[in-house]
């Protein structure tokens, strides 16, 4: 019915008005008010039938915010990395992007478990937390192992992907030794943040849609396991390399 009324209306406005323009703006203002209007109707049938709706303005939002994390940590690897190869600008980039992510977004969710929980929080990271508890609520009441896990992240991780960052720019011997740290750590931390909840049914995970499952629960955390395993692999080339060219020398 939409559509009959949408097409009916622009057909008795074009016979009406000769000047192109009169008709391109008039098209245009129908098509924003079906726009509108057939969001409008979209979500009432969503909410009638019972239907979450996913995409939120806090969604949009919070997807967004980890977008400009991202940017800032590219930039910062450009500027800061620009005698490094190519492939160490991209371990900056994530290493930037680690410790962003650490001191900007854990560390808010430490202090708000530590002194209440973030359901019961009202601010503006808060709201991006209550995002991700959707896919897992324990990020919403102060779950011990979750907030102990944190507190290790957020000051251990953290410090450590500064240290590297530092040891990486200046080409320091010890740069190997914390990549390996760090990695283990990020590792160690992933599988605890799951296998408590796993081992006794993932009471308290949600994965009824995509999203909440693919990209909040996946996405979002896989990458804290393929890209420290990625480096440990390249660590282990490196080491190998340096150890194996003493050999050769003294042939």
């Amino acid at each position: 019915m939409k559509w009959r009324e949408f097409c009916t209306s622009l057909w008795l406005q074009s016979s009406c008005q000769n000047d192109g323009r009169g008709l391109e703006m008039s098209f245009n203002h129908r098509l924003t008010e079906l726009s509108q209007t057939c969001t409008r109707d979209l979500l009432c049938m969503m909410a009638e039938a019972g239907e979450p709706v996913l995409f939120t303005e806090v969604t949009v939002y919070s997807l967004l915010a980890c977008v400009a994390q991202f940017a800032v940590g590219f930039a910062f690897a450009q500027k800061c990395g620009n005698k490094c190869s190519a492939v160490d600008r991209w371990v900056l980039v994530w290493l930037f992007y680690d410790a962003i992510v650490h001191f900007t977004l854990e560390g808010p969710f430490v202090y708000m478990s530590l002194v209440g929980n973030v359901a019961t929080s009202d601010n503006l990271l808060a709201e991006l937390w209550k995002e991700y508890g959707k896919a897992d609520e324990r990020w919403l009441y102060s779950d011990p192992t979750i907030v102990s896990l944190e507190l290790l992240t957020v000051v251990l991780d953290g410090s450590l992907a500064l240290l590297l960052i530092y040891a990486i720019i200046k080409d320091k011997h010890y740069r190997h030794f914390v990549q390996i740290t760090l990695c283990v750590c990020e590792l160690y931390g992933g599988w605890m943040t799951f296998c408590p909840d796993w081992l006794i049914g993932s009471p308290n995970l949600n994965t009824s849609s995509w999203l909440y499952l693919w990209v909040y629960l996946v996405f979002f955390n896989g990458i804290w396991v393929v890209v420290p395993g990625l480096l440990l692999w390249q660590s282990w080339r490196d080491l190998r390399r340096m150890h194996q060219y003493p050999k050769k020398k003294n042939r």
